[in-house]
């Protein structure tokens, strides 16, 4: 291994030492704790520290780093208080998720870091957000984001590349080339021979460089750091090194060729970098004692502290709270009496529109929003006015784009990312319900991210441009869903969500769009989150429904005059009203849920279930639902009329009043 110093002082030299001495002592330390059963799990980068610590030393203290499990190094380069990381592995209240996340998977933006969630892939797109913002405040910053050689198989980490490379965005993404994904050997991973032939592939530049000479990787780092921050570009390292331990210390390494493992022992960074120092004069024992006595006392002390602590108290009522980002609701009211005619899909973009006269860090991402104005033309005009850094077409990168979102929000942004139709958000889903929904309550991050949903059936669209599927994320705790019905909430609804911090879906169903309209509010304003509205009122039955049917329940009725209902329409579905179905309910005490939706694990069954355990007494019959059949959305119109509720609609009212 031969070592450069190039232009660098001794005392970078030293400092590059100690830098690297520090998690391979802690290492060394928590591998005892682990064998006396002090710490349940331990993440070994031993053999590849070189790579963390070199990039931080590189970087500027602002510029983020998205590092992994072997990047112990990126976290002392950043000074972190030793007691805090030792009490977040233990998983105590002074760690910084409070014990709710195990060791690195955590954030903190004082030192500029985002750590990983366990699922390999997402942090690139977040990557690519925090890049997107530090370029758009043309702040001249890089953002470095780590991957290991097996996560590069991950759909999310091509996503990310691809949006970096169309956007020039200043992101160094790192691939540790170690030779194994757990115990699965590169040679069944990928076929290609070295990682930087990949970069060919997205238009971007590679470099390749020895992971473990440390000195080599600050240089290329620095180097590359000072281009990208005059010149925004993407950038694909490729470290090669080597995991002299296994995946995680329960794994071991026999899968691993003894001949393998001593060939690369040999080039062990700390060892060779120490040697070459003291070659060079640059250091002597003394110095090295000195070093590994001060670390030594720093690990102890730190240990000390975290292991004072026992692990935190649980408190129902706290865990809730940090589910959402705190967010208290002022409502916007119209400025004057003017009003106009606007069409469902007309109130959602003069919402859109207003709301980024409001805020000016609002970015809106989607597929084809720019110049064409999207595919339902919401945005159609959006360029000219607001320009093309805030109105971003994208490539069909659903997961990284909605990462990308997170990223803006870290940086203090929001985000609005239009899906363009509600049923390709599966491409994104890891990110929305891993990533938005669980930043704030794991460590105080907000996802300031509107996602749109075009959605719902009407249209003979099929099983793949008409899936009503709210329901899939009813079910995920840090997300709050809209679904309005009218152009009135439509509006102030969005403009609403685009002001909360948390992550919201915005679903909007497309047989709407240009089939109902009123008068409604020229100015701007916002309608109350987790607030129904009473539609039309009765006494002999309440109908619980949202966005289209509103609409069918209201028709209906006016088709069986004999039957007095209350129709509330949820509007917000998480959270949810309790109060205004409590009142309805215990007015009519007759309930009909409807959704379009299909039936099986709808939110009508929660409905159901909430009214059966609060309110059975008030009831005068069982809780009815009328949703979609238990099929895909077919696509022939009499197959798919026979798929919806409405048809079946008036029978279950009938069959409910005969009670």
């Amino acid at each position: 291994m031969k070592f450069l110093r190039k232009k660098n002082t001794d005392q970078t030299l030293q400092n590059l030492y100690e830098r690297l001495l520090k998690p391979r002592m802690i290492e060394e330390k928590m591998l005892i704790l682990l064998r006396q059963n002090k710490i349940s799990k331990w993440f070994s980068g031993i053999g590849q520290e070189a790579i963390s610590v070199g990039i931080t030393a590189a970087l500027d203290k602002d510029e983020y780093i998205l590092p992994m499990h072997r990047n112990l190094g990126v976290f002392t380069g950043r000074d972190i208080p030793f007691e805090k990381l030792f009490a977040q592995w233990q998983g105590t209240m002074s760690g910084y998720t409070k014990g709710r996340d195990r060791s690195f998977h955590f954030g903190t933006n004082e030192h500029h870091i985002v750590g990983m969630i366990s699922h390999l892939g997402p942090q690139n797109g977040v990557a690519d957000g925090i890049a997107l913002a530090s370029k758009l405040k043309k702040e001249n910053k890089v953002t470095v984001v780590f991957n290991g050689d097996g996560g590069t198989s991950q759909g999310d980490f091509h996503e990310a590349l691809n949006v970096a490379a169309v956007w020039d965005l200043p992101v160094i993404f790192v691939i540790e080339n170690n030779g194994y994904g757990l115990s699965t050997p590169s040679s069944e991973q990928f076929r290609c021979k070295q990682f930087i032939d990949k970069a060919i592939g997205y238009g971007i530049e590679g470099v390749q460089v020895d992971g473990n000479n440390i000195l080599e990787v600050f240089d290329t780092v620095k180097s590359l750091a000072e281009s990208l921050r005059k010149t925004p570009r993407p950038i694909l390292l490729e470290c090669i090194t080597f995991r002299m331990r296994g995946h995680e210390e329960a794994s071991g390494t026999k899968y691993v060729p003894k001949k393998l493992m001593d060939e690369w022992a040999k080039k062990d960074p700390l060892d060779n970098y120490e040697k070459f120092l003291v070659s060079e004069k640059v250091i002597d024992q003394k110095f090295i004692d000195s070093i590994r006595k001060k670390i030594k006392k720093e690990i102890e002390d730190g240990l000390d502290v975290a292991f004072e602590e026992t692990h935190p108290v649980a408190n129902t009522q706290t865990e809730l709270n940090d589910v959402y980002a705190p967010s208290i609701q002022n409502i916007v009211e119209p400025t004057s009496n003017k009003k106009s005619e606007k069409r469902f899909i007309d109130a959602i973009s003069d919402g859109l529109r207003q709301s980024m006269d409001r805020h000016d860090n609002l970015v809106l991402m989607g597929q084809d929003i720019a110049e064409y104005g999207g595919v339902f033309k919401i945005t159609d005009g959006f360029v000219e006015k607001f320009g093309k850094e805030r109105v971003r077409n994208t490539p069909l990168c659903e997961a990284a784009i909605v990462g990308t979102g997170l990223g803006l929000s870290i940086k203090g942004m929001k985000a609005m990312v239009e899906m363009q139709f509600a049923d390709f958000v599966t491409e994104g889903f890891n990110q929305i319900i891993n990533n938005l929904a669980k930043t704030h309550w794991r460590w105080g991050q907000v996802a300031d991210v509107v996602v749109r949903m075009p959605t719902g059936a009407g249209t003979a669209a099929g099983p793949f441009h008409s899936q009503s599927n709210e329901a899939w994320f009813f079910h995920t705790p840090g997300l709050k869903i809209v679904y309005p019905s009218n152009p009135y909430d439509a509006k102030g609804l969005l403009c609403a969500a685009l002001e909360d911090p948390n992550p919201y879906l915005y679903f909007e169903h497309k047989v709407l769009y240009r089939s109902v309209k009123d008068e409604i509010p020229d100015d701007y304003y916002t309608v109350e989150i987790g607030k129904a509205n009473l539609v039309s009122e009765g006494n002999s039955i309440s109908i619980i429904t949202y966005g289209m049917g509103v609409h069918w329940a209201k028709e209906i009725l006016e088709a069986m005059p004999d039957v007095s209902a209350d129709v509330l329409d949820l509007r917000t579905l998480l959270p949810w009203d309790k109060e205004a179905v409590t009142q309805t309910v215990k007015k009519t005490n007759r309930v009909l849920i409807l959704h379009e939706d299909t039936l099986t694990g709808g939110i009508g069954a929660e409905l159901c279930a909430w009214i059966n355990e609060n309110l059975f007494s008030d009831l005068d019959a069982p809780i009815m639902r009328v949703a979609s059949l238990d099929t895909a959305i077919p696509f022939a119109p009499t197959l798919e009329n026979n798929f919806l509720p409405k048809g079946r609609l008036k029978s279950k009212i009938e069959e409910l009043l005969k009670y």
